[in-house]
């Protein structure tokens, strides 16, 4: 028997009183309730019990071990009550890695739903363009928006996608006369986006016929992040791409207009990440039904409404 184990037996021979009564409890033998009390004894180098033929007795220091083993084995059934119900109570604090744009746009709201529905989950959001290694980090959860992910040992569940739509400013268009054709795109100043997955300098359209075209975006102002490429966009610097959960309440406003409405990038993939499948926390678990159910209908309704599809 380990020490703890030990420790059980001896608590419940203090409280039965007996040799038999605690092997019949533990459904034992009197021969190895009576080898756990002398391992202890050994390990202590002190008498716990007197025994004699007729009754045990707890010594002095038996009975400050006692009183020590009680709180312990109270202390620790309480920690794995908690760790059982973590598996069902939403607790604690849930740490989420999410690439920013998304983050701004949809998830945040989603965080915020979330924190509503389990005010117990304090909620660490971070918003980076680089897929994090979640264990040395330290996070529960991590929000990409790829083609595909690496191959890894992480668990990965697809909440939905997302498409980039060419847009400008209603001022830019009106001073240079709206493409008509991919092609027209050579001849305006074109706002290059450079992403993990997006190339800085090659845009990727296809048209809704399914028909792929490339363009060469040409030289002129370049970002890695999508918010600044909406900054320069409505400032009328140019043409530019914008992931659709951007750009949809400022074409809705009027804010921007789209360009060669009928073309858009492929589409990406919306992944939420997480380190494993088994034992999951239910604060990780609530939190990724809280995704499906806000961010995932929020994707699926601008690419209804953006690309038809």
């Amino acid at each position: 028997m380990d020490k703890l184990s030990n420790m059980l037996v001896f608590v419940k021979v203090v409280e039965m009183g007996s040799f038999t009564a605690v092997a019949n409890h533990l459904d034992s033998t009197v021969g190895n309730i009576s080898r756990a009390v002398s391992a202890l004894e050994q390990m202590l180098d002190t008498r716990l019990l007197q025994r004699s033929t007729r009754r045990l007795s707890v010594t002095d220091a038996g009975r400050r071990f006692y009183d020590r083993c009680t709180v312990i084995l109270a202390d620790l059934e309480n920690a794995e009550a908690e760790a059982r119900n973590a598996l069902l109570e939403p607790r604690g604090t849930l740490r989420v890695h999410c690439v920013p744009s998304l983050g701004r746009h949809l998830v945040t709201s989603a965080v915020l739903e979330y924190r509503q529905a389990f005010p117990e989950v304090t909620v660490d959001l971070m918003l980076s363009q680089q897929m994090p290694n979640l264990l040395e980090d330290q996070l529960d959860v991590s929000i990409l928006i790829a083609r595909a992910l690496p191959d890894s040992a992480y668990v990965s569940q697809k909440i939905g996608v997302s498409h980039c739509v060419l847009v400008a400013s209603p001022d830019y268009l009106a001073r240079h006369a709206p493409p008509q054709e991919p092609q027209d795109l050579q001849e305006h100043q074109c706002l290059r986006l450079g992403t993990v997955d997006y190339a800085r300098d090659e845009w990727q359209l296809t048209h809704q016929d399914g028909q792929a075209t490339f363009i060469h975006a040409g030289p002129g102002f370049s970002v890695n992040d999508m918010e600044a490429m909406a900054v320069a966009v409505r400032s009328g610097a140019g043409i530019g791409l914008l992931a659709g959960f951007s750009a949809i309440d400022d074409l809705h406003s009027g804010a921007l207009v789209r360009v060669l409405p009928e073309y858009h990038t492929q589409e990406r993939n919306v992944f939420v990440v997480y380190s494993s499948r088994q034992f999951l926390d239910a604060k990780i678990t609530r939190f990724i039904d809280t995704l499906k159910a806000r961010v995932g209908d929020q994707l699926a309704a601008t690419a209804q409404a953006l690309v038809g599809n």
